[in-house]
């Protein structure tokens, strides 16, 4: 099995790179989480990997981090869920919302995944009910209770959650500041990015 890649990015797709290793090139399937870290072609770039073999094909999933390598395949082993779903999962949702969503059996948030309905919501959050190990740390702060409104009234403007659940991430150092200028700021953000 091929537990991981080190080598240099020759280019990215909206779902997957292609990386340089010794000369052989590895098209790896990934995480917009991921793909979005992974800077420009020509630079160095290490990866821990999962490896899906079938009867007709080889696929390799790639990550930037341990955790979420094994958030996801935790997720692939839930019933109805391959690896392109969880991918997906990871893609809309920032892994720590997404941990959270599991923990706190969040049928609704992770609803919102496209290709994900209440029925495969309800199924991860059953089928993974004590199997996410307690202790697992996920890097990065997650979002207060205080930023919920922000992060709805992003959502509604037509943001997915991970881009309006980051947006708050990244605008949170600002304190004492209002609902209304807590959005403004996190709109800027978005417009920025």
């Amino acid at each position: 099995m091929i537990a991981g890649l080190h080598g240099t990015l020759e280019s990215l797709t909206a779902d997957a790179l292609l990386i340089n290793v010794g000369g052989v090139i590895y098209r790896v399937f990934s995480s917009g989480a991921t793909l979005a870290t992974l800077g420009s072609p020509g630079d160095p770039v290490r990866m821990v990997t999962h490896l899906i073999v079938r009867e007709d094909q080889l696929t390799l999933y790639g990550f930037a981090t341990q955790d979420e390598l094994r958030l996801f395949e935790m997720l692939i082993g839930v019933t109805g869920v391959g690896p392109r779903v969880a991918c997906a999962m990871l893609s809309h949702l920032p892994l720590d919302m997404l941990y959270e969503a599991i923990l706190s059996e969040n049928v609704d948030l992770l609803a919102t995944v496209p290709g994900v309905g209440k029925k495969t919501g309800a199924r991860l959050a059953l089928e993974l009910r004590g199997k996410l190990p307690q202790g697992m740390v996920i890097a990065g702060r997650t979002a207060e209770p205080e930023d919920a409104d922000v992060i709805e009234a992003l959502r509604s403007l037509g943001y997915t959650g991970a881009e309006a659940h980051q947006a708050v991430l990244r605008t949170s150092k600002q304190s004492g500041l209002s609902t209304e200028e807590r959005i403004i700021a996190a709109l800027r953000e978005l417009a920025d990015s």
